[in-house]
């Protein structure tokens, strides 16, 4: 089976589709973030949970990371090995753009929705968790616009599907892909 590329801004849905759609389909996930944690390990970082990017040592990660385009690079390709064996589900904010296989699915939220998810996800306000949110997105823009040159959450050319996760919940996303792979013949009913 061709593996699964999902990517959107920080809270659209990613992970929780993610995890529903290896669940029905019996295959494992893996996120770049995934990856960058065992990078940060490495570097001595100590990344635990979800949300670890929004701690004082995951901004402090990001922030080394920044300076040093190998941490992205490295961690993308890794990814784009387990896209092109396939048989797999990825989150990723930049495999989308840069690996060739995948059938790559775009989760579109808007920033307050996101934000109330992650005040939930994190237990935090929800006023601190939309700057948060704001910083993150503007973190990643930047970043990937200046490693790929691609515009995150703005450019949606390499999508095969893209879905607004604003108003359904994560079952309904998921179905939807579901419905759209057999669809197009990528998996059987």
């Amino acid at each position: 089976m061709k593996a699964i590329v999902i990517s959107g801004m920080p809270a659209a849905g990613k992970t929780t589709v993610a995890k529903l759609l290896a669940n029905k389909l019996g295959l494992s996930v893996i996120g770049g973030g995934d990856i960058l944690k065992e990078m940060a390990k490495d570097r001595g970082y100590t990344p635990g949970g979800d949300d670890w990017w929004d701690t004082d040592d995951g901004i402090r990660f990001m922030r080394e990371r920044e300076t040093n385009s190998e941490f992205d690079k490295e961690a993308d390709a890794r990814l784009i090995k387990k896209i092109e064996a396939g048989n797999v589900v990825v989150t990723s904010y930049t495999a989308p753009w840069i690996a060739k296989d995948g059938f790559k699915i775009w989760l579109n939220a808007n920033v307050k929705n996101r934000a109330q998810r992650m005040a939930k996800r994190d237990n935090t306000g929800i006023t601190e968790t939309i700057k948060t949110a704001r910083i993150r997105d503007k973190e990643n823009y930047a970043l990937y616009k200046k490693l790929y040159n691609f515009e995150l959450g703005r450019d949606t050319v390499p999508f095969d599907l893209i879905i607004d996760t604003d108003s359904i919940p994560a079952e309904e996303v998921a179905e939807r892909i579901l419905n759209k792979m057999k669809e197009i013949g990528l998996i059987n009913n």
